[in-house]
């Protein structure tokens, strides 16, 4: 390792830097990329960032968040600094979000098995239920159990096709901050990233120190595999796929086109949905209507019935139809909210043990579910010391540090707490790492996250595409691309 100099020489590196030692030697993995990065000087990276900003703008790399109702896009901020992930630390991680998936799709087939459930029923609970690895509540008070999901999947379907793990690095190692088995985005941002990084900085992205580079491309290949193990076994010859989307009036729309474009399958939108002769449903292409097997779901499921097809019909009700007929597969199935939830992320480590008979390869963030009168007890004088998430939470919506709020925030956020504890979870919090990133024409530490892919068909595979958020603010935690945050392309190194 090498002490830092130009225009890292006085980064400020601590023991929780990621590439930078307190004494100011680099970390191995990140040295060579640092070095080049260097030689550009204060005023090559902020022609850098520049170019970035201006590619991107071009490239309509934007997201989207929802203010007093109305969608307001802005472009998704590219830091020049990579982020490097050790190989080792990878295949650490690979595992992990592998895992994870894997018990998760084992607790929603378990919740939703394909006979159903009704009240009579001696095994009307769920196994996992039934066996004490969760109480009940867990399942029926969840705000995302959809009983009548039950049959939006074929027998033995991958409910999550495509999970988001979030990850934090900290003082121990990886920890697993939150699951997204809805609609996760954030695989066409990664690969966005790999390209406008790449055309900025072509002597860094040709240079000795990306050779070798896991290739974020290569996500699109396996997640189209995926897609193409949901459909349905009456299926004749290869399925037809579609991305099933709102429209420019969804937050990821970029995203949404990027991966249409680059698996080669057309936009689905409701205005151009509908029904075929034996039950399934086309998609209208260029004056054409092209019957669909596979729609992988952009659309959240408040947008299933909240629009119409061209015939009047409720997308929601189309869709249901066509699946029991077995004329069509959703990706991701709805009704996964119940295992994505807050109060759900407390057991997973006992998932794994249950459905998976293994130890988890990840840690949790130790949580309590305020519910639970018990737990409630135990956090009650503490929240001050914690962070309080709502159960319903999403994007980072409603989520609070105690050690950053005011008195008077406090006061109000333990007065909200005791009168409605089933609304909120809490947690310890983390100390997560930092990574030098470009602000204001300076490299400064800031906060990071990770959010990694995997898909579920015949087998489990964590995507080559993970996305790095970063906090843009000093001292700040919030990484989220509505919440002002921005993003890094994520190295890869190889073995």
């Amino acid at each position: 390792m090498t002490d830092t100099a130009g225009v890292f020489a006085r980064y400020p590196g601590s023991p929780g830097d990621e590439a930078v030692e307190p004494d100011g030697t680099l970390r191995a993995g990140y040295e060579p990329a640092l070095r080049a990065l260097d030689e550009l000087g204060g005023v090559g990276l902020a022609a850098a960032v520049g170019e970035m900003a201006r590619e991107r703008r071009v490239r309509g790399v934007v997201v989207g968040s929802f203010v007093d109702g109305r969608l307001e896009e802005r472009p998704l901020p590219l830091c020049p600094v990579p982020r490097v992930l050790p190989a080792a630390d990878w295949e650490h991680l690979t595992r992990g979000v592998e895992q994870r998936t894997r018990a998760l799709n084992a607790f929603l087939a378990d919740v939703y098995r394909p006979a159903g459930r009704r009240r009579t029923d001696a095994d009307r609970e769920p196994e996992a239920v039934r066996a004490g690895v969760l109480p009940a509540r867990v399942v029926t008070a969840s705000p995302g159990h959809r009983p009548g999901a039950v049959g939006l999947a074929w027998p033995g379907q991958q409910r999550i096709t495509v999970s988001g793990l979030d990850l934090l690095h900290g003082p121990d190692g990886w920890v697993a901050l939150a699951d997204d088995l809805r609609v996760p985005a954030g695989i066409g941002y990664a690969i966005s990233n790999r390209e406008s990084a790449a055309a900025a900085l072509p002597g860094l992205y040709l240079g000795e120190s990306a050779a070798g580079l896991a290739d974020p491309h290569e996500a699109v290949d396996v997640l189209r595999a995926a897609l193409v193990d949901a459909a349905p076994p009456g299926c004749e010859g290869p399925p037809q796929l579609g991305l099933l989307t709102d429209g420019r009036h969804n937050a990821a729309w970029f995203e949404h086109q990027l991966l249409a474009e680059a698996m080669g399958i057309p936009i689905v939108t409701p205005d151009t949905l509908w029904p075929t002769p034996t039950g399934g449903v086309a998609v209208q292409v260029d004056g054409r209507r092209l019957p669909v097997n596979v729609l992988y779901r952009r659309l959240d499921e408040a947008g299933l019935a909240a629009h119409l097809t061209p015939t009047g019909t409720p997308v929601d009700v189309l869709l249901g139809e066509a699946v029991r007929l077995g004329q069509l597969a959703l990706a991701n199935v709805p009704g996964n909210g119940v295992a994505d939830d807050k109060v759900t992320y407390r057991y997973v480590p006992e998932m794994i043990r249950f459905y998976l008979g293994e130890e988890p390869v990840l840690s949790s963030v130790p949580t309590w579910v305020l519910a639970d009168a018990a737990d409630h007890a135990a956090v009650r004088d503490r929240l001050h010391e914690l962070v309080v998430k709502p159960v319903d939470g999403y994007g980072g919506q409603g989520v609070v540090f105690g050690p950053l709020c005011s008195a008077a925030e406090l006061a109000e956020l333990e007065a909200v707490v005791a009168a409605t504890p089933h609304r909120f979870i809490a947690q310890e919090p983390v100390d997560v790492t930092t990574v030098p990133t470009v602000v204001d024409g300076l490299v400064a530490p800031r906060h990071v996250d990770l959010r990694a892919f995997a898909v579920a068909g015949t087998s489990t595979r964590a995507l080559p595409a993970p996305l790095t958020r970063v906090a843009l603010t000093e001292g700040s935690l919030l990484v989220n691309s509505g919440r002002g945050g921005g993003s890094k392309d994520t190295w890869i190194l190889p073995a």
